[in-house]
């Protein structure tokens, strides 16, 4: 995620910070220090770390409980309104998701439950809308936040994890893509709801309602994506009308390639036609200006590319550009040999043509169904 930096990593997971949260941290410690004075600042700080670990261990049940099903989680990037867990793919399977979706919560609940066990924390309600107030005693009211976080966090809308718990239990009798649009609508209300609130008073229920509703969008599309690509072979969206280059190639031509084309991303081959490397138009840029126009290629290539054979689904190259970040995803003959190229855009732009074409439409060899003239 843009604006963020790694502070460490627990169990092989990133942990980063977005420069957001730490304006936010920034603004709590000097306005509880006008308030309050020296002590109630350094306690609100505190209180926040101590509630944003909550969030992180919140984070780490899904990720723990995710792996189990063979799902790695490469980052976690801590923003104000909490943290967000980058998994390379969420479990189709329906009672994957509901176990990885209420993992989170069962933390909080289980750190709620220690504090009041062993630690005689209280969970008075009235706490809650103290939560800022130093004549509450911190630990209680880390408890009564995390019970708080349970409770907010299993709204049935999506994207949170009550929104997944509802969608597992949606896509075991509709299917997983019209589960998913059902609850990315009760998430994109929901969002109304909450910005409409945060209209009276409270600026942060604004951001975070305009958070649900983009992630609730971006969710329905990618999986109305992956629905869409199933079966369909790549050469019904790979790019084969692109521009090369070598790895000995410079800079400089890679800059008269950028400008003379369309292209954002260059696959770089080797002298038999074998990908060996991307070269993405930020990284060219960047390599411009560190290294200057004669460096070479090889230097600032993104490597090695990821490929799927010319024989394989789209959906699949659609999931290796997922799971890998990767700018693009080659496509390549029983010989290993670059024959076409298949990005975001390329994919994004047939899902248009799809939406374009008749409901019976489909994509490559077998482009109509009988009797659709």
């Amino acid at each position: 995620m843009g604006w963020s930096f790694s502070i460490g990593s627990i169990a092989g997971t990133a942990i980063r910070l977005h420069v957001t949260f730490l304006l936010f941290l920034i603004w709590i410690f000097f306005a509880s220090y006008v308030s309050g004075g020296p002590s109630a600042a350094w306690e609100s700080l505190a209180f926040m770390l101590l509630l944003f670990a909550c969030v992180v261990a919140h984070e780490f049940g899904h990720i723990f409980m995710a792996r189990r099903f063979g799902v790695t989680t490469p980052t976690v990037t801590l923003l104000p309104i909490g943290g967000v867990a980058q998994l390379e793919r969420i479990p189709e399977k329906p009672f994957e998701e509901f176990l990885v979706a209420v993992a989170g919560p069962a933390v909080n609940v289980a750190i709620a439950a220690v504090l009041v066990l062993l630690f005689g924390a209280s969970l008075d309600g009235g706490n809650l809308a103290s939560v800022d107030k130093g004549s509450v005693p911190l630990i209680d009211r880390l408890a009564v936040v995390n019970v708080f976080l349970v409770l907010f966090n299993m709204i049935p809308a999506f994207p949170m994890d009550g929104g997944r718990v509802l969608r597992a239990a949606l896509a075991a009798r509709l299917g997983y893509t019209r589960a998913t649009e059902i609850a990315a609508s009760i998430g994109q209300f929901a969002a109304f709801v909450l910005g409409f609130i945060g209209l009276f008073g409270n600026p942060l229920l604004i951001f975070i309602a305009i958070f649900v509703y983009l992630a609730a969008a971006s969710e329905a599309q990618l999986v109305a994506v992956r629905a869409m690509s199933r079966g369909v072979p790549t050469g019904a969206a790979m790019m084969t009308q692109f521009a090369t280059l070598a790895p000995d190639a410079t800079i400089d031509a890679a800059v008269d390639l950028l400008l003379r084309t369309s292209q954002n991303e260059f696959p770089v081959v080797d002298g038999a036609g074998r990908p060996v490397g991307v070269l993405g138009r930020n990284e060219l840029i960047k390599s411009l200006k560190e290294r200057g126009p004669q460096a070479a290629v090889a230097t600032a290539m993104t490597s090695p590319i990821p490929t799927v054979g010319h024989r394989s689904c789209l959906d699949e190259a659609f999931r290796v550009l997922q799971e890998q970040s990767a700018p693009a995803v080659g496509v390549v003959d029983a010989e290993g040999r670059l024959k076409g190229l298949i990005t975001t855009e390329t994919i994004g732009e047939m899902l248009m043509v799809r939406e374009a074409f008749p409901d019976r439409f489909r994509f490559g060899p077998w482009s109509r169904s009988a009797g659709v003239s």
